[in-house]
């Protein structure tokens, strides 16, 4: 076997092996951007959820204030009336 030989069987060798990482490399790249592209769509929703948690909470802390003030006159309905009774 000849140098000429032995080169060209190397260089043969070695674009096979650059072709085949640069495959790998490309289709990394393809799975590497979907994955990218899922975890945005999980962030969006995750936020919804949250501005929907926090419209939630801003709801119940509205009604929270009427319902102490419900509770609060009612007992001194409560009161009054017992005070009556006797």
């Amino acid at each position: 076997m000849s140098t000429e030989t032995s080169l060209t069987i190397l260089v043969v060798i070695l674009s096979l092996a650059l072709a085949v990482f640069l495959i790998l490399g490309i289709v990394l790249l393809i799975k590497l951007l979907k994955v990218v592209t899922n975890v945005q769509h999980i962030t969006e929703k995750a936020e919804l959820i949250a501005d929907r948690a926090e419209d939630t909470v801003e709801m119940f802390r509205n009604a929270a204030a009427p319902v102490a003030f419900g509770r609060v006159l009612s007992s001194i309905v409560d009161a009054v009336s017992k005070r009556k009774d006797k």
